[in-house]
């Protein structure tokens, strides 16, 4: 009964009316039958037969036929509710995440790529509609993933980001931005997003980031950009051991804030500035929840109608009544 809806329930009050009809048959009864006078029924046997006694189930009969139809009109029937989910408004974004040594600064822990790379990889989890694509830069720049549905592909990039001498260190944020815009450009994306992370300032490649951020202007498409790293200082790599691990030192922090701000602000997006991991988490929570997917839930639902049976059982009963009715206990008196 759980999955029986009814679509007329206000027809049940018509259920109050069956306790009249019932002391009107009791009232009514005797009037119900030919009866005969007679001075004196003493010379008759008292004993009924059976099938009398069984003769005021045929009111019983039209009773339970009059309650079926009641619940016939109330329309029972059960339904079954499919869902179709549409999405309506999908997102691609590219990450262009700077690589340069300095990134390797400990001023996050364990520093700044690791934090990095666990926040961006649970940002691309909790994106599941939307295309995501991975550009890295230090002086110069590339794609490591096109823009792309898959995940999977785009989580296992971001877990094996790590600095090394491919790219020539430096930092060239002119580079990173416009080698994103080059993945997004062609995009049929109602939305493109770039998040644009770096830790310094603008000293290599040959594409100032004003060209990139006026191109990414021109496109629509806009441009979140995060500068990470602590204010003041913080332990950095030196230079090399002769061994060839890296030795740290206490360095100044240097980021071109009001560069960053300048982008964000020319592409109508944001800019961000993350101190600490939880900072961090915050940031790309923030940027979450800024670019949202529409979805369109679209629901089907498929009625089963059940009332039929209650109709046909209310004229079984009707007919068995009448048949009943006008044979076995038809009067001859």
């Amino acid at each position: 009964m759980n999955k029986i809806s009814f679509f007329n329930p206000e027809f049940f009050w018509l259920f109050l009316l069956i306790p009249s009809v019932i002391i009107w048959y009791f009232w009514k009864r005797n009037e119900q039958s030919a009866s005969l006078k007679m001075s004196s029924t003493a010379g008759f046997q008292n004993s009924k037969s059976l099938i009398a006694k069984l003769k005021p189930g045929l009111y019983v009969f039209r009773i339970l036929a009059l309650s079926s139809l009641i619940i016939a009109l109330a329309r029972p029937r059960t339904v079954d509710i499919s869902n179709q989910t549409k999405i309506t408004k999908g997102i691609d974004i590219v990450m262009a995440i700077d690589v340069s040594g300095s990134m390797l600064t400990k001023d996050l822990k364990p520093n700044r790529m690791e934090a990095l790379k666990k926040v961006a990889a649970d940002f691309v989890q909790e994106r599941p509609n939307d295309r995501i694509g991975l550009v890295l830069y230090a002086s110069e720049a590339y794609t490591k993933t096109p823009v792309t549905s898959d995940k999977a592909i785009i989580i296992e990039a971001i877990k094996s980001i790590k600095y090394d001498t491919v790219l020539q260190d430096g930092t060239g944020i002119g580079m990173g931005l416009a080698t994103a815009v080059n993945r997004l450009k062609n995009s049929k994306a109602k939305s493109r997003v770039i998040i644009l992370l770096t830790d310094g300032v603008n000293n290599a490649g040959f594409i100032e980031p004003e060209t990139a951020s006026d191109i990414a202007k021109q496109y629509g498409i806009k441009v979140y950009t995060i500068g990470i790293g602590t204010n003041g200082m913080a332990e950095s790599p030196y230079s090399y051991a002769p061994n060839g691990s890296l030795i740290f030192k206490m360095q100044k922090v240097e980021i071109d804030e009001q560069l960053l701000k300048n982008i964000a602000r020319k592409t109508d997006g944001t800019y961000f500035r993350a101190t600490s991991n939880d900072k961090l988490v915050q940031i790309y929570n923030s940027i979450n929840k800024l670019e949202t997917t529409e979805i369109e839930e679209l629901k089907f639902y498929d009625y089963d109608e059940k009332y039929r049976g209650f109709v046909l059982f209310a004229l079984f009963l009707v007919v068995l009544e009448f048949g009943l009715r006008n044979t076995v206990y038809r009067s001859f008196i």
